[in-house]
């Protein structure tokens, strides 16, 4: 099965359509999968549905699809960092389902587990617990939560063999591969491409199994908060 792609276009080829839910990773400005997020710009398609910890900024991330108008739906954890996203929800332009990060995170893993649903305390008693149906497990009181299950995931890694083994970095492993795991199809593009064998069996950690497409590029390196402080011989 070939999985490696010349570029985004090419890997998201004959994918896309029109109101379809995407997984996508990232967490804040890292591990952001940049390349494909431009390339869905640029194939036109839209009403879509994201499934993400955040919604990027106003001009990076899924922040650039909020300003073509080709979201219409989120579903995130975290959406601060963006006033477009803020215009269009209290505007009354997207919708918007909230989840607890690690509710999040556990949906989208579920889903790439074959599991459809499971319990957690997380948001009992908030607005969170609204509409889901609540059970007791040892005198404690659950909600059940829905899996993830994407029409398509679009991830970023730092490392990848040629047949999608992936190594990520740091925070990008936070979200990525969960969101990889979730979708029927997972595209993926990474810093790097190295021959097959030449990773560490113990360093990967995500499975070629779940990766359909790659892509190699050329990343940003952006910071979301930068805080510095003066130096004191200044």
């Amino acid at each position: 099965m070939k999985k490696v792609y010349a570029n985004a276009t090419e890997a998201l080829d004959g994918l896309l359509s029109d109101g379809m839910l995407i997984a996508a990773g990232g967490f804040g400005l890292c591990g952001i999968p940049e390349l494909l997020l431009n390339a869905i710009k640029d194939s036109g398609v839209k009403d879509l549905t994201f499934a993400s910890n955040n919604a990027g900024v106003d001009d990076f991330g899924i922040g650039i699809l909020l300003q073509t108008r080709q979201v219409k739906k989120m579903i995130s954890s975290y959406v601060g960092e963006n006033a477009e996203f803020m215009r269009q929800y209290l505007s009354g332009e997207l919708e918007l389902e909230f989840n607890p990060q690690g509710t999040l995170a556990e949906r989208m893993r579920a889903a790439g587990c074959g599991i459809p649903g499971f319990y957690t305390k997380t948001g009992v008693g908030t607005v969170i617990a609204d509409g889901k149906e609540h059970k007791d497990f040892g005198g404690e009181t659950y909600i059940l939560e829905e899996g993830i299950f994407a029409d398509l995931s679009i991830v970023k890694a730092w490392k990848a063999d040629e047949t999608g083994n992936l190594v990520f970095r740091k925070t990008a492993r936070n979200f990525n591969p969960p969101a990889a795991m979730c979708g029927k199809v997972c595209v993926v593009e990474v810093e790097e491409i190295v021959p097959t064998g030449s990773l560490d069996p113990d360093s990967i950690h995500l499975p070629g199994i779940y990766v359909h497409r790659l892509i190699q590029g050329a990343h940003e390196k952006r910071i979301e908060q930068r805080t510095v402080r003066q130096r004191e011989d200044a």
